[in-house]
């Protein structure tokens, strides 16, 4: 009985799944269509593992297309994702893969990230870091991150990582004294980076990351580029370190 209907209803599913087939509903007449519609039904009814089936090849495609386009957003990116000029470059500045973070300082994923880009940093020394300050998750982050842009301006490099690292360890609600004091804790000008907060500089950097991350439709963190690839959120140092050695196969 399943396989006197198993045909009809195979060539409905191929109108959604598959290359269009000779089959012309429009050629049929009603009576014709109510009855193609029973014996699909009445197919997928003694055969449901089909629909599931069918979902599964869809959801492939449609993975394998997303893949797709975020790699094309990469490439039409890559100056700003890579070299922008301003961003913190930390691992090793001189790998063959560079790894950009957007990140929020108020995000709990980010700070379970922490341990985990580490580990990747220290298994594999040929990657590169870029870090994005990603403000989203209200004032509370955008002060946090306009503190980290301006101890960079005021301090560089060092003092910034050094930031960077105590504002993923706070665990309180920023402000103008807790930010003072982590800076007078890591001796630092206080007064010349709460000064430099505000300025245009750290204000367009600040823009300009968010303006990016539009583009790369990025609307949550940590999201990563590695390489060639998008990772939309919170990954371990394994999965890291597995999709980086994809990338070199890739680029031979």
């Amino acid at each position: 009985m399943i396989l006197r209907h198993a045909a009809p209803a195979l060539l409905g599913l191929s109108l959604i799944t598959g290359p269009a087939q000779a089959l012309d509903l429009n050629a049929m007449t009603d009576a014709e269509k109510q009855k193609f519609g029973e014996q699909v039904r009445e197919y997928l009814l003694e055969n449901p593992e089909v629909i599931i089936e069918a979902i599964n090849i869809l959801e492939q495609r449609n993975a394998v297309a997303e893949a797709q386009a975020d790699k094309e957003l990469v490439s039409a990116n890559a100056d700003e994702l890579f070299n922008d000029g301003y961003s913190w470059v930390g691992g090793n500045p001189d790998g063959d893969i560079t790894l950009v973070e957007f990140m929020d300082y108020r995000c709990g994923y980010c700070r379970r990230a922490v341990p985990e880009v580490a580990e990747l940093l220290s298994e594999d020394g040929n990657i590169r870091l870029v870090i994005k300050e990603f403000p989203i998750l209200g004032d509370a982050s955008v002060l946090s991150s306009r503190f980290a842009v301006a101890t960079k301006h005021v301090a560089g490099d060092d003092a910034y990582k050094q930031v960077h690292d105590a504002l993923l360890e706070f665990g309180g609600q920023p402000s103008e004294v807790t930010l003072r004091r982590i800076s007078d804790g890591l001796g630092l000008d206080s007064e010349a980076i709460l000064e430099a907060m505000n300025s245009d500089q750290v204000t367009n950097e600040i823009n300009q990351t968010r303006e990016l991350a539009r583009r790369m439709q990025i609307s949550g963190t940590p999201s990563f580029v590695l390489g060639t690839e998008m990772l939309r959120g919170y990954l371990t140092a394994d999965q890291m370190i597995e999709i980086a050695n994809g990338v070199r196969a890739e680029q031979g």
